[in-house]
């Protein structure tokens, strides 16, 4: 078998794996809970004869040491997503951060808008043909590896092999590190009492026979449990987490109706512990995709009854979205929010949602405001929103004009915002002196 031959002279140490990065290149790493982070600590170790390297990346796990202030002028993080453990770095100005749609990374690094040097991934031993998966998350790296220079593959023998567009030849990549290590996890928080309240409202506007898409939380799980009643679920997301589970294992997931992937669960990555990577592990209900196509508006509305799941920080009353920062301080990223928003907007009988708590700061601050925060974001635009859920209820907001958006929103604030809410209205000339708060 050529592609064996190939696969042994191309394996090596990870430091050696690492030698290909030189200075002024730019890295892409793989993300979530793909994070190589066997290549990223050899990295580090590399860093004394290092300048000026650029890290690009979407969410990772585990550690980011390259963003602390010990390797300024060695490395400078570009963040596409942020997680944790860049955060800090990009609000103290250490660290970048690219405001990009989810759907749309991909074509930076296709144009050479965003030239890929060195591409860190990791992924499962090749089967019998010498084709590598890439596990837990194709997202944008298998892109990402097909326009880089050098791809140096991490081979985990307990990555899982996943189907669908997933696969990249050993011939494909210039150097092989063996290792056998557990993936990174995210687990899940158990949902709160409130987040149950917000996923039954959002669960009474998923009908039978419905296409989800849905991100990472509280919210998403808690909607996922509300679901045990439906029937013939299909899935078309970015990403999924444990919560599909029970829902598959069930019969609820079955995507039977589904218009497009008829039978499948279309995802570009999952974010999840241990029970998921082995649940996905060969099953061909799951088909990976790269991101380009999971979250490309068109292929999305393709879906009849698209239901569009997405969280937010703020909304004000005139149905901005902001959920990317904290005022002028970014928070995480754009994510695939509006690619599904527009999506779902654009297919037959779909429904694009947002939902999130009426407050924040232990209900000292209301996310339904009266003005974005100075600084803030907007992510989705007010004249792309339709429902807009918080545990006080359902705003729908589109086709309405700003007297009834400053109402609908109101009322499904929390109450002790309401008043204060409705006079910033009225000032605005939102709505008029004397209406009446909807009950």
């Amino acid at each position: 078998m050529i592609w064996l031959e190939q696969f042994r002279q191309k394996l090596v140490t990870a430091e050696r794996a690492v030698e290909a990065v030189k200075s002024g290149d730019r890295v892409y790493i793989h993300p979530g809970c793909a994070t190589p982070e066997i290549l990223v600590q050899a990295l580090m170790r590399r860093a004394p004869g290092l300048r000026d390297v650029e890290i690009v990346h979407m969410m990772t796990f585990g550690r980011a040491d390259y963003v602390e202030p010990r390797y300024e002028g060695v490395f400078r993080h570009n963040a596409l997503f942020m997680g944790g453990n860049v955060r800090a770095a990009v609000g103290e100005g250490r660290a970048d951060y690219t405001p990009v749609f989810l759907g749309e990374i991909e074509d930076l690094f296709i144009s050479r808008a965003l030239p890929l040097d060195v591409v860190f991934m990791q992924v499962s031993p090749p089967d019998e043909h010498g084709y590598m998966s890439l596990g837990v998350g194709v997202d944008c790296t298998l892109t990402a590896a097909r326009c880089a220079s050098h791809v140096i593959a991490e081979v985990n023998r307990q990555m899982p092999r996943t189907l669908g567009d997933s696969f990249l030849h050993v011939g494909k990549v210039s150097a092989i590190v063996e290792t056998s290590h557990p993936l990174l996890e995210h687990k899940a928080e158990p949902f709160t009492a409130l987040q149950r309240r917000i996923a039954e409202n959002v669960a009474s506007l998923i009908p039978d026979g419905a296409t989800l898409q849905m991100g990472i939380g509280g919210i998403p799980d808690a909607v996922l449990s509300c679901l045990r009643d439906k029937r013939d679920l299909g899935v078309h997301t970015e990403m999924c987490s444990d919560g599909v589970i029970p829902l598959i294992e069930a019969g609820v997931i079955n995507g039977d109706k589904k218009t497009l992937h008829r039978g499948k669960v279309v995802t570009g990555f999952v974010l999840g512990s241990k029970p998921l990577f082995d649940f996905i592990h060969d099953n061909p209900i799951f088909e990976f995709h790269p991101i380009a196509y999971t979250n490309d508006p068109f292929i999305i509305a393709q879906n009849e009854k698209m239901i569009a799941i997405n969280s937010a920080l703020q909304v004000d009353l005139t149905g901005q979205v902001c959920s990317d920062s904290l005022g002028v301080k970014p928070y995480s990223g754009f994510g695939g929010q509006v690619d599904f928003i527009r999506g779902a907007a654009r297919s037959k009988g779909g429904k694009p949602i947002i939902a999130l708590p009426s407050t924040a700061k232990n209900g000292t601050v209301s996310r339904i405001a009266a003005e974005l925060d100075p600084g803030a974001g907007v992510v989705t635009s007010r004249a792309d929103v339709h429902y807009v859920i918080t545990e006080h209820g359902i705003a729908y907001l589109h086709g309405k004009n700003l007297r009834q958006r400053a109402e609908a929103l109101i009322a499904i604030a929390d109450p002790r915002f309401r008043d204060e809410l409705h006079d910033f209205a009225s000032r605005a000339h939102y709505v008029g002196p004397r209406a009446e708060l909807m009950a």
